[in-house]
């Protein structure tokens, strides 16, 4: 897990990865199926009037809580890879993998099905799915020896619970079906001010307290024995950590569905350019997840317009090569 350490200073790097992060943001901001001259989009964020009203409804009404939305997402998402793969000292790990996004799909849908819309009711729903998915997980993979069950069985509670949301999502009404089938692949098209308003305070807050958590995850770097005569509680750490990570990531999983892949690909990515040091890895792996989801987001409504696809299609298909790629080069080192 360690990778060869950057000669670059910590504030650089961070400096750099925001400025990069802006970058992407302006460019998802203009780009779209309606197009924004340069001159007007400045024009639009200066306040003037560009004659248009249209146009400001396009930037400020959907793109702009869309990409805010996609930012505390991916960032989310990386950061609770990074965290879960030191936590289980396996690069494998990260939240869709373990049952985390697709228990909170299933406590989204379920919710949605019994009739409780509201953003509240779906954000404890799908808290209360991915602790339960978490639970589950847990309670299985310790029967197996080795960090490999939780793993394993993960990957089970996955495909159980994303089989279930598949089935209930048949149940609903032909005019939701397509809206329904969308998000399960991964969107961000329910992205709006009042789920922003909601969540970007929570998700802020919670990244922050994980990222301050980096200590113990360096400390586990070192072993558990090792973490523990550091005067470390493990079983409460990760009890804390977990729950975090599912407060974290639910209630967004809520809204946007399951985006595979990133949590797994940017920390690991990360890890092999700046080394093990949680204290820069874990806010370079909010910054790369903000990014790569806005990139991704930004094919995602280029691709096929003026339709879109959702955006777990295109994590999916970057993530899923290198996800096989991570299992082979694993196998082949314990070989």
């Amino acid at each position: 897990m360690h990778g060869k350490r950057t000669e670059t200073s910590p504030l650089r790097l961070l400096s750099g990865g925001l400025f990069v992060l802006f970058c992407f943001a302006l460019l998802s901001l203009r780009s779209g199926a309606v197009d924004l001259a340069w001159s007007e989009f400045f024009a639009l964020i200066a306040g003037r009037d560009v004659g248009d009203p249209l146009l400001q409804t396009v930037l400020f009404d959907l793109r702009l809580p869309r990409v805010l939305f996609a930012i505390i997402v991916g960032g989310a998402l990386a950061l609770s890879g990074a965290v879960m793969q030191a936590l289980f000292r396996n690069p494998l790990a990260e939240p869709t993998l373990i049952g985390i996004s697709s228990g909170a799909s299933l406590g989204a849908v379920t919710a949605l099905l019994f009739g409780f819309g509201s953003l509240l009711f779906m954000s404890l729903a799908g808290f209360t799915g991915a602790v339960i998915a978490t639970f589950a997980v847990y309670l299985v993979g310790r029967r197996v020896p080795g960090l490999a069950g939780l793993l394993l069985a993960g990957i089970a509670i996955n495909a159980f619970a994303l089989s279930l949301v598949s089935l209930l999502i048949t149940f609903v009404a032909d005019a939701q079906f397509r809206s329904f089938a969308f998000w399960s692949l991964g969107s961000l098209t329910h992205a709006s001010w009042s789920s922003l308003a909601w969540l970007m305070p929570w998700s802020v807050l919670l990244s922050l307290w994980l990222c301050a958590r980096w200590r113990i995850l360096n400390a586990l770097l070192l072993g558990e024995r090792e973490a523990q005569h550091l005067g470390f509680a493990l079983d409460r750490v990760r009890r804390e950590l977990i729950i975090a990570i599912c407060l974290l990531v639910g209630p967004l999983v809520a809204v946007t569905g399951g985006i595979a892949f990133i949590g797994l690909v940017m920390p690991h990515v990360l890890r092999l350019w700046l080394g093990a040091d949680h204290r820069l890895l874990l806010p370079m792996s909010w910054i790369g997840g903000a990014t790569a989801l806005l990139l991704a987001d930004g094919l995602a409504r280029l691709m096929v317009m003026p339709a879109e696809l959702p955006v777990g299609v295109i994590t999916s298909l970057v993530g899923g090569p290198f996800f096989l790629w991570l299992l082979l080069s694993q196998t082949a080192r314990t070989r």
